[in-house]
């Protein structure tokens, strides 16, 4: 094991112990919630938009899980933090586990993504795409 996975590994375990834009959002634009059945993760994404309705201006997550979907959450609401909609969902499943600098195992997978599809339906979901109650990742 080299030196840049040990370095990951402690960026993942700082953000799962020190979550960066842990918490709610006071008044979002959108919330939405998500769980990964499997593992017992669950997320919720607030967003604040800018007046163009396009920005994310704010993030927040809340929620409860392993430190890999905890730790995806916060690094994930760090880059998501001035991007527009559209950016997020270009987003998939290897940039994130890109994000997270290590390989994740395929049970692992469902963990690392949940906050980013909880983001990316959370916006559908406001833009009127679809209607859903909670996304779930399985």
């Amino acid at each position: 094991m080299g030196l840049g996975s040990d370095m990951y590994r402690q960026q993942i375990l700082d953000h799962y112990k020190n979550p960066r834009n842990y918490g709610e959002l006071e008044e979002p634009t959108f919330s939405h919630t998500g769980e990964n059945p499997t593992c017992g993760d669950t997320i919720q994404i607030d967003v604040v938009l800018a007046d163009d309705e396009e920005t994310i201006e704010h993030i927040a997550f809340s929620g409860d899980g392993c430190a890999i979907s905890q730790a995806s959450a916060s690094l994930l609401t760090q880059q998501l933090q001035g991007m527009t909609l559209t950016e997020l969902h270009e987003l998939d499943r290897d940039d994130v586990i890109d994000m997270l600098g290590v390989e994740i195992s395929p049970m692992r997978v469902k963990c690392a993504v949940l906050a980013e599809k909880v983001a990316q339906d959370g916006a559908k979901i406001h833009t009127g795409d679809i209607e859903i109650d909670t996304t779930q990742t399985e």
